[in-house]
């Protein structure tokens, strides 16, 4: 018989509040807390008992509302009303039927990602709605939502949240507004709680432990997604780097036992091209950044496509040599001529045992940023001391005040330091991203000696 972690005193109050009809209830705070199966459980509660018929699931995406609400990891309504449960459509739109004890509910899905998503729920009311990563859809959206619940017999919203900066329109338009009539005494059903990894008792004291240590404390990263802060994304990035740290002698890397070489290529148009080889050591325990090419230009002396390409093809043809191994080549998923062009040149060069292939970007820049300051934490990226341009990259990397302000963390991109460089690593480390999560895993793969 499995035996399933139990909730904390926070997470059991929060759980009580919304039993007892709180009309907003509010998970915030960092990753795996535990936020989206609280959040499922307590709005499977309420859907058991409550009189309206039609309700709304919603996320960034269907998919997202899909995989947070509806699975959950295996504790979203599709679990907890099992055999009680079917997906189909309803108007043509996807939506989750229930039956519960007082009769049967229907669960609209949708995205809000777009300001234009909100027409998609526009036409029904809602009895209830649930949207996770609120602060992820667009405001328009949250707007449509929360007015589309206003006629129901029995108001209940449920959101779940990750932190973003203090600015973001959805504090500063209405979580902040709630949460100063709560603390007034004047918004009763307001039911809020800060939640963060301490509260998953899922997870040992070990193994929380073990897996914090991995964090720089003083990084915006920790202090958002382990902590749940509301963090100001200001100064620098990157606060884990240190050049004498990371930095290392070729000769040395050399020694190294590889699992799998990648290369990322960013084409800077006007700007900087960078192309950037990166080793992965055996069972992928350390990112190695064994060479690069950078070239900047500007509009007077600007360099095509296609020679970008021919440098770039030489580069590799030398190194795929010397590696006797397959590369992989992850190129800015915009730039599907320069990919051709590369193959091309690959070809023409004679070059067999490397593939192009455009980057997979859907998870965001912050998710990139994330892995390589994470990496950089725990010590497990280091960079050959004579690619200067990427060790610059990495000491000056800033966040923009200007997306600060409207609430965003943006990286700076304006010339003052090599950002190609970063963009050029982080296409060639992220594809591998579940691999450098999980060294236990992997590290039985096969490696092999340059």
């Amino acid at each position: 018989m499995s035996r399933y972690a139990e909730f904390d005193v926070k997470q059991v109050k929060y759980l009580s509040g919304a039993m007892y009809g709180a009309w907003l209830n509010v998970a915030e705070g960092g990753k795996r807390a535990g936020k989206n199966i609280l959040n499922a459980i307590a709005w499977s509660l309420c859907l058991e008992e409550h009189p309206d018929k039609l309700h709304l699931a919603a996320g960034v995406s269907i998919s997202a509302a899909k995989m947070n609400i509806l699975d959950a990891n295996g504790f979203g309504l599709m679990s907890l009303f099992a055999g009680r449960c079917q997906l189909k459509k309803y108007m043509g739109r996807e939506a989750l039927y229930i039956h519960t004890r007082t009769g049967e509910k229907i669960v609209l899905l949708a995205g809000g990602r777009r300001s234009n998503d909100a027409a998609m729920i526009k036409g029904h009311s809602y009895g209830t709605a649930y949207i996770t990563e609120v602060n992820e859809c667009h405001q328009t959206f949250f707007q449509e939502v929360m007015d589309r619940t206003l006629a129901s017999s029995k108001r209940q919203l449920f959101l779940d949240l990750n932190p973003k900066t203090p600015r973001h329109w959805f504090y500063h338009d209405f979580l902040d507004f709630q949460q100063e009539k709560a603390e007034r005494g004047e918004n009763p059903g307001f039911n809020y709680a800060h939640l963060t990894a301490e509260n998953n008792l899922s997870l040992s004291p070990e193994q929380l432990k073990r897996e914090l240590s991995k964090y720089n404390k003083a990084s915006v990263w920790y202090k958002a997604d382990i902590l749940g802060l509301r963090t100001a994304a200001s100064g620098r990035i990157y606060v884990s780097f240190s050049g004498r740290e990371a930095g290392m002698e070729l000769r040395e890397m050399e020694k190294r036992r590889f699992t799998e070489f990648s290369v990322g290529v960013d084409l800077g148009g006007t700007d900087a091209t960078a192309a950037v080889l990166v080793g992965f050591t055996e069972g992928y325990r350390e990112v190695l950044v064994l060479d690069g090419v950078y070239h900047r230009q500007g509009m007077d002396e600007r360099m095509s496509e296609s020679a970008y390409a021919g440098i770039i093809a030489r580069w590799l043809g030398t190194w795929g040599r010397r590696l006797r191994q397959p590369i992989s080549v992850y190129v800015d998923s915009a730039a599907k001529l320069f990919r051709t062009g590369l193959k091309n040149a690959l070809q023409e060069h004679g070059i067999q045992n490397v593939s192009v292939k455009g980057t997979d970007k859907r998870d965001g820049i912050n998710a990139r940023i994330e892995l390589t300051e994470q990496l950089l934490a725990e010590n497990r990226l280091r960079i050959a001391s004579h690619l200067s341009p990427w060790m610059e990259a990495f000491e000056n990397a800033t966040w923009d005040v200007h997306g600060y302000e409207k609430g965003e963390w943006v990286r700076l991109d304006d010339g003052s330091y090599p950002v190609d460089c970063l963009d050029a690593l982080e296409y060639a480390i992220y594809p591998f991203r579940r691999y450098l999560e999980d060294t236990d895993t992997y590290g039985g793969r096969q490696w092999t000696d340059i």
